[in-house]
């Protein structure tokens, strides 16, 4: 499918490590640094690339209720920071929270690191969360699709420490490695041979249409009962701090018209993240998100990414099956997503 890039993807130099960085370091020579004065950088280069919302510059843009914390694992002798954590306090409720507002939060941790040199790091939050009075911690996991072997770890970390999974969701993502087409159910196959008949295109829009697709994707979800979870001025903020990570795109009839929006976020190197898909119901018959889903992935095989993340699919009473049936008859690949919380 044709279509501009015209944000090409750009590797960090953080994503670049040396042997020596690469290599696990020794627990007992590794060190905590904390700071209270907002969402701080660390005092040493990262030795891996930090997810979006975990850099300090997105977690100032995050609508929290309280200080944030921010906790860095140091190995000194690499010269590096293996482990980063940011904290938000409410002490009205005694609740810290990681994120403060952000899809995830958390521990992200480098390559290599066990459960073992994760102790000093948790060690160290969960005894100044003390000191300040707070009584319960709550963290919501990154998708273990984004680093399978890092989300593992610390999940027996946090398991070991007490911690109970608070809640255990179904996260499902597309592989840009593989052909997208030759892995959809049937139905949904037809559907986007019916969407190409019709004429209609997939396309990348330019960011000052933002507030017009904002217009367009609330106007959608409403029709279905749904809300945004973020308001038009939070998203502005978040193009103009992130601009090469942020994106619009569309599918749009052969009269120009939108038959399905979306924003969609680089949140590493790695992963591409679905946001806020919609489509009007006067689309219904033809399922244009079907062909939105198709141009993701285009975009993020172009873009050399591992992971298209279509997110989860909970409500407040539980699952949505049917979203998740539509994710499973993309060729979505399940995976899981959790979040903990302990008493201190």
């Amino acid at each position: 499918m044709p279509f501009q890039l015209r944000h090409p993807h750009l590797k960090s130099p953080e994503s670049t490590l040396t042997p020596e960085a690469a290599a696990p370091p020794d627990p007992a020579a590794l060190a905590v640094w904390m700071t209270d004065n907002g969402p701080a950088a660390p005092r040493l280069p990262l030795a891996f690339e930090s997810f979006l919302y975990l850099r300090p510059e997105h977690q100032r843009l995050q609508a929290g209720a309280g200080p944030v914390l921010s906790f860095y694992l140091e190995d000194a002798a690499a010269g590096r920071t293996v482990a980063q954590l940011h904290v938000v306090l409410n002490v009205a409720t005694g609740t810290a929270h990681s994120p403060a507002q952000a899809p995830f939060g958390a521990v992200q941790l480098a390559a290599g690191l066990g459960t073992l040199a994760l102790r000093p790091l948790l060690d160290a939050a969960e005894t100044e969360l003390r000191r300040r009075g707070l009584r319960r911690f709550a963290l919501r996991g990154y998708p273990f699709a984004y680093d399978p072997s890092g989300a593992a770890t610390l999940a027996e970390a946090l398991r070991q420490r007490g911690y109970r999974v608070a809640l255990a969701e179904q996260n499902y993502h597309l592989d840009p490695a593989r052909d997208y087409e030759a892995h959809l159910h049937p139905s949904e196959r037809r559907r986007l041979q019916k969407c190409r008949r019709h004429g209609l295109h997939f396309e990348q829009e330019p960011p000052f249409l933002l507030p017009a697709a904002y217009e367009f994707i609330q106007a959608c979800r409403q029709e279905r009962g749904q809300a945004l979870s973020l308001p038009l001025e939070r998203v502005q903020a978040l193009f103009k701090a992130f601009p090469r990570e942020h994106f619009l795109f569309s599918v749009r009839q052969p009269d120009g018209e939108w038959a399905a929006l979306t924003v969609a976020i680089r949140v590493s190197e790695g992963a591409l993240y679905n946001f806020y898909p919609a489509s009007p119901l006067r689309c219904n018959a033809l399922s244009p998100v079907v062909m939105l889903n198709e141009g993701l992935h285009a975009f993020a095989r172009a873009s050399a990414l591992a992971v298209l993340d279509l997110g989860t699919s909970t409500l407040d009473i539980g699952p949505n099956a049917s979203l998740l049936r539509f994710k499973r008859h993309l060729g979505g690949v399940a995976g899981l997503r959790l979040s903990w919380e302990k008493a201190l």
